[in-house]
């Protein structure tokens, strides 16, 4: 069969497909794949690169950059605005045509830039296997780029290595894998090559090693059975690639307000053209009038104004450890209603800490300080001080924990550093918490022989002399030593081991989501010495105790969990480790209730299909998803998003991408895979979950602005457009030229807007609920407070107008006054615009500097263009006195009042609703 198998074999199948290698004796394996223990000859070896190509990992088709560029043209507002510039070049009003150009041309450069980033996103993940490995061919060792690795080599492992395409172990000792990137366990996975049901999820199957993962212990002998985009890394790069990401609300909203708009703009437009003529209006008037109306109505300078908003919460959030990549999703985080969030490295620390010591006579302790890191204490669960006994027997349980063990820890330059399984590390560390320096305990004791531990044996042991006394320490999983146990140390001395209540405790504890390990000693003085240390020589030993560990929660973490309930979002967690562990820390965060707010992932396939019925009520029943492999997470997101829900999904693994893609808000941590973020839109740089509340908080400024911005410039263009109606159906003159609304539009909007931009956040917009994903721009609100500022400053412009003319006034002065009132009603009109509720003399002017400045400014700009001759030529201006200015500002000033009366009774009809 292996000589078969080394003429053709068929292309092997990827490692957790159909073939199921992990179902798979290692012989059965290798005779499958036509490979023998001394490799594959480089003649198969050409056949099978043949076959199958270079170990990379699947790409995209690059866009170029003209692609990036013209697809910034595909928006219905960008439609509009080039519309409006043709019209204004027929005519050859070059200053409206270069205007709305270099509006267009901002937007798409900005939006090239961002696009052009996300381009990195398949270039990351092609990283994971630009790597050497040492492969066996012919018989002989080799040291060979993972590309050239082809299924049925044999590469050879070791703790530091990472895997550089998915293997079936062979042969393993003492092998460990940090596996946290793929699935999501916070603990090294230990291996071994016995073989597995084939129902075995990818988290569990012990006998494999997938490519992108590192050795942290040990060493083994591995069977490629998948290269490139067949390993299970292969399959999350090509969802990345081929997923479709959801489009951020914002852009939705703005692509809904930019369509009703246009209609609206086309259809006022055609509408009044049609009643000039049929009043005699002579057709080059009416087009002159159609442009000018087009130009009042249209906001040239709303995509400038959003690109300021979105740059400006941008900036803040950098501020608060939030980078945004795609500006966009800015206010996207503030519109979110779900945060599916990972477990491991994003609501804890990610570094295994030993929380609680159960000596076998019964006293428990409690350690506290977190991580990788030998600061912290150790008292007494109870409270008060550790007793002399206890002490002792404390020290002892450390002590050979510490001798036992491979890691490394120390303080170098005011900087804890580490090395090896986490579990060792952390044993290190609750060592110099009982003040016991690891180097110290090593440096006063002679190694002798060790048993490595294997998770087939599930213990290590390591004998020692010292003080003239030849001992081992042993420490592993409580059901292993407690068969080679045969006392228990207690506060006078060994006592008859309690089986029951040591598994009792250790059950207990499990249960917690605490990872257990045991910790014994034994005696070896008298025996033949412990250089050749094996199983069959190891003594009875006596249990010291248990040490219960956990990856605990970041401090930050409950709270911001609390901020986000009261904001009205909801937080899951998806997560690849244990249901207990998972189902305990999000318990204490307020995540979860009970046991049934879990489902593992498992039981998530068992309850249907993606995308039935069955599966969405699956997913929108629980908080906690535990167990889960990286494309169910997509699943699980897409269940979600389908459901109408804004979600956000935080992650930092290589199994995190495709959900973070799939999700309206992909947000990755700053201590991550590149792989994550590079396909995320934000990226929280100390990857605390309490800063992507703060990002929710700052979207939801963000949109509280974009709001803003919107509302002052459709309520000043619908001002202008019943100014222009009220004019024409009355019989009047134009009331302003075309060249003078564009300079209004300019040196009112040009500038406020943009300053409106800057206005700081609101209080209390965590205490509101999520917006309606059906929500649009144009709510009622919006709709009802355009309706009262553009008519009360259409009104007032009207009124001066009609009274201007019936005084007797010819049209170029009574265009200069009216002009002027125009910009001061906006300059005032602003005002009322920072807040939508909130009354504008309640908001402190400190507040928005910029703002102030800008409204200084666009009346300053203004009158210098009422006295310098080019400007006056152009645009038909000429100086007022004093008084007049005066006058025409104490007109305005009705504006802000009419806003504050349109608040005030809102305020209390909301209240009447309320009670």
């Amino acid at each position: 069969m292996a000589d078969e198998g080394r003429g053709r074999p068929e292309k092997p199948e990827r490692a957790g497909g159909e073939a199921s290698w992990h179902a798979l004796e290692a012989h059965e394996a290798l005779a499958r794949l036509g490979a023998t223990e001394a490799g594959l000859s480089e003649e198969e070896v050409a056949h099978r690169r043949e076959a199958h190509g270079p170990n990379v990992l699947p790409g995209r088709r690059r866009v170029t950059l003209a692609e990036i560029v013209l697809h910034q043209f595909k928006s219905p507002l960008i439609y509009v605005l080039l519309a409006a510039g043709a019209v204004s070049f027929a005519v050859g009003d070059a200053k409206d045509t270069f205007f709305i150009l270099a509006v267009i041309a901002l937007n798409a450069t900005i939006g090239s830039v961002q696009e052009r980033k996300a381009e990195a996103s398949a270039a990351a993940l092609q990283e994971l296997l630009v790597l050497q490995a040492r492969v066996r061919r012919d018989g002989r060792d080799l040291a060979l780029s993972a590309e050239e690795l082809v299924p049925g080599d044999l590469v050879l492992l070791e703790s530091g290595n990472r895997v550089p395409a998915d293997l079936r172990l062979l042969t393993a000792t003492g092998l460990a894998m940090d596996e946290s990137f793929l699935t999501g366990e916070s603990q090294a996975a230990e291996k071994g090559i016995a073989p597995l049901p084939a129902e075995t999820p990818v988290a569990d199957r012990r006998n494999l090693a997938f490519a992108g993962a590192t050795a942290t212990a040990g060493r083994a002998l591995g069977l490629v059975v998948a290269t490139g985009a067949a390993t299970e890394v292969g399959r999350i790069a090509r969802a990345v690639v081929e997923g479709e990401g959801s489009k951020p609300p914002l852009l939705i909203r703005m692509d809904r307000f930019a369509h009703q708009i246009s209609l609206v703009v086309l259809a006022a437009t055609a509408l009044l053209a049609v009643v000039a003529l049929g009043k005699g209006m002579p057709w080059l008037e009416v087009f002159f009038f159609a442009v000018a109306l087009a130009v009042s109505a249209i906001p040239e300078g709303l995509p400038v104004a959003l690109t300021v908003a979105l740059s400006v919460a941008t900036s803040r959030m950098a501020k608060r450890h939030v980078i945004v990549r795609k500006l966009a999703a800015v206010e996207s985080l503030g519109s979110c209603q779900v945060i599916a969030s990972d477990k491991t490295g994003t609501l804890t620390v990610n570094q295994q800490t030993v929380t609680e010591i159960h000596l076998p006579s019964g006293e428990v302790f409690r350690a506290r300080g977190e991580g990788y890191a030998g600061e912290g204490s150790v008292a007494p669960r109870d409270g008060g001080e550790i007793g002399e006994a206890p002490g002792r027997r404390l020290a002892r349980l450390a002590r050979a924990a510490v001798i036992c063990n491979e890691g490394e820890l120390v303080r170098e330059q005011e900087v804890w550093r580490h090395s090896g399984d986490a579990m060792d590390v952390a044993l290190l560390a609750l060592a110099l918490k009982l003040g016991l320096p690891p180097r110290e305990v090593r440096a006063g004791v002679r190694l002798l022989g060790a048993i490595p531990f294997e998770s087939e044996r599930r213990y290590a042991a390591q004998a020692y002399e010292a003080d003239g006394r030849t001992a081992v320490a042993v420490k592993g999983a409580l059901e292993a030593l407690l068969p080679l146990c045969t006392r228990m140390d207690g506060p006078e001395g060994p006592l008859p081991l309690a089986t029951d209540a040591m598994e009792r405790v250790a059950l207990a504890l499990a249960e917690g989501g605490h990872r257990v390990l045991a910790v014994a000693e034994g005696d070896l003085s008298g025996a033949a010495g412990g250089e050749d240390l094996d199983e069959t020589g190891l003594p009875p030993l006596v249990l010291l105790g248990l040490a219960a560990f956990i990856d605990p929660l970041r401090p930050e973490a409950k709270e911001a969990v609390a901020a986000c309930r009261e904001a009205g979002i909801e937080v899951l967690m998806i997560t690849g480790d244990h249901p207990a562990t998972a189902r305990a820390i999000a318990t204490e965060l307020g995540i979860a209730g009970g046991e049934g707010d879990t489902i593992t992932g498992a039981e998530l396939a068992a309850a249907g299909e993606p995308g039935s019925a069955a599966h969405l009520a699956a997913v929108v029943g629980h908080r906690v998803f535990a167990r889960v492999s990286p494309l169910q997470k997509v699943e699980i997101v897409g269940a979600l998003v389908d459901s109408g829900q804004y979600v956000a999904v935080t992650g930092d693994g290589v199994n995190d991408a495709p959900a973070l893609k799939r999700a309206n808000l992909g947000v990755a941590m700053g201590s991550g895979t590149d792989v994550a973020k590079d396909t995320a839109e934000m990226i929280v740089t100390d990857d605390n979950f309490a800063s992507i509340v703060a990002g929710v908080e700052e979207g939801r400024f963000a949109y509280d602005n974009v709001r803003k911005v919107v509302y002052l410039l459709i309520a000043t263009g619908a001002a202008e457009v019943l100014l222009f109606t009220l004019a024409l159906a009355t019989g009047l003159p134009l009331p302003l030229f075309a060249v003078q609304i564009l300079w209004l539009n300019l040196v009112t909007n040009g500038i406020q807007d943009v300053a409106l931009a800057f206005e700081g956040g609101e209080p209390g917009a965590m205490r509101r609920p999520p917006r309606r994903p059906e929500e649009g721009i144009f709510d009622r609100l919006m709709v009802q407070q355009t309706l009262v500022s553009g008519l009360v400053m259409g009104g007032l412009a009207f009124g001066l107008w009609v009274f201007l003319l019936g005084a007797g006034a010819d049209e170029t002065g009574a265009r200069n006054l009216l002009l002027l009132l125009m910009v001061l009603l906006q300059n005032v009109h602003v005002f009322s615009c920072r807040s939508e509720r909130v009354s504008a003399f309640r908001m402190p002017l400190a507040r928005n500097r910029i703002l102030v400045a800008g409204v200084l400014g666009a009346q300053g700009l203004h009158l210098l263009a009422m006295h310098l001759p080019f400007l006056q030529n152009l645009l038909r201006t000429s100086a007022v006195s004093l008084r007049e200015w005066a006058l025409l500002l104490a007109l305005a000033l009705p504006m802000l009042l009419a806003m504050e009366l349109f608040k005030l009774l809102r305020a209390r009809r909301e209240a009447r609703a309320a009670a």
